[in-house]
């Protein structure tokens, strides 16, 4: 296809430069679980709208917010003295064949579930209030949807960005979060709350993680066993830390801690939004599950757009997965960067352009890589349909 440039690119690796950050809000962060009940609304919706039409109708649903509460905790125990507040809105088709579509209702339902499945200590009808707000979408933007002849039409004039391989501070900063939020270690500490931050530094080849965490009070009876939980984090990190990398690795955990004043991160749910922090869809990790400064990004809000013609959701995860398609197929390519342009009214397997710029070792066949690459994403456009499909299903993580 004309629209598909690939480039070999002289620069250093990402891997190889002096410095790194890189950034994980954990499921429990109020941004995250925002992301997380918008997009899932939006799978229910699709699953609503498939089951009684055959087809997914318009929506997008990837704007909300959590307003945090107020608690007071104590060594022992704690309690939410404001509730919570979360609000879903955005777009969405709500009557269809003289057919209403309750998407208000599926919209709460869909987030009191999120918040049982994701957090296990608090109490949904007291400390929490859910309101959906969802409207009738645009005319215009109806319209676009169900144009295409097979194929939708792009709803945005919009970009998508992926990148592989992950570095090592990338990789050890994403398996951080997920080990400490883990059923397992949830059994082993129930202490350590599901608000989880890990931030990482790279300097060389010496890693700082900084680790936010939210301890459930009532687990925690004392200053004294607050710092031991700490240090066991610590030491637990510090070993899955030398099973993805060799190079020197320092761990902090709660750093904003006053220990000599008793002053420490507890709260009664393990979430800091029971306490005052807020949380909006897009402002958390990219689809890949990770904020990188270093790197080129997208700043669009994946969740909760619907994942049939929305460029801002289907090329930013499309471009994630077929760069780590072309990276792993050839290990040569030391970084993999794509980017895939939109224009609004065109076909979404027809993009105006498909980057991939490419960082191999001295001596590998470019053209050989270049070749199988446009291949690999010949297919993937190729493929988009059944793409949005698993999208729409859920089968692709957006935050």
């Amino acid at each position: 296809m004309a629209n598909i440039s690939i480039n070999k690119i002289s620069s250093k690796p990402l891997e190889e430069q002096q410095i790194e950050y890189v950034e994980r809000k954990g499921i429990g962060h109020p941004d995250s679980l925002i992301d997380g009940i918008c997009d899932e609304v939006s799978h229910a919706l699709c699953r609503e709208y498939i089951g009684k039409f055959g087809v997914i109708l318009h929506h997008n649903v990837d704007k909300g917010l959590i307003i945090g509460g107020s608690s007071d905790t104590w060594f022992g125990g704690g309690e939410i003295t404001n509730k919570i507040e979360v609000i879903v809105t955005g777009r969405a088709t709500e009557k269809f064949e003289n057919r209403k579509i309750e998407v208000n209702d599926i919209a709460e339902r869909v987030a009191e579930k999120y918040l049982k499945d994701n957090s296990r200590f608090l109490d949904l009808e007291k400390e929490v209030k859910i309101e959906s707000k969802i409207r009738k979408g645009s005319e215009d933007l109806n319209s676009i949807f169900t144009r295409g002849n097979g194929v939708p039409l792009a709803n945005d004039t919009s970009f998508g960005i992926g990148f592989a391989p992950l570095t090592e501070t990338e990789r050890l900063v994403l398996e951080t979060e997920h080990f400490l939020n883990g059923k397992d270690y949830k059994r082993k500490i129930p202490a350590v709350g599901e608000d989880i931050k890990v931030m990482g530094m790279r300097d060389g080849d010496r890693i700082v993680l900084t680790i936010a965490i939210a301890f459930v009070a009532k687990f925690v009876k004392s200053i004294e066993e607050y710092t031991k939980y700490k240090e066991l984090v610590a030491k637990d990190v510090s070993n899955i830390a030398k099973k993805l990398t060799e190079r020197e690795v320092r761990i902090f955990v709660n750093t904003g801690d006053a220990e000599e004043n008793e002053d420490a991160y507890l709260t009664k749910s393990g979430l800091s939004c029971e306490s005052g922090d807020d949380g909006e869809v897009g402002r958390g990790n990219r689809v890949n599950g990770l904020i990188t400064p270093f790197r080129q990004m997208s700043l669009e809000a994946a969740a909760g757009k619907n994942p049939v013609n929305h460029i801002g959701k289907i090329y930013n995860v499309l471009a994630r997965e077929l760069s780590a398609q072309v990276a792993k197929e050839y290990p040569q390519i030391n970084e993999c960067n794509i980017a895939v342009l939109s224009q609004i009214g065109h076909k979404i397997d027809d993009p105006l352009n498909l980057n991939i710029n490419l960082i191999v070792e001295k001596g590998a066949n470019f053209e050989n890589i270049k070749s199988k690459s446009n291949y690999i994403a010949e297919n993937w456009l190729e493929n988009i349909g059944k793409f949005s499909l698993d999208l729409s299903l859920g089968k692709y993580k957006t935050f």
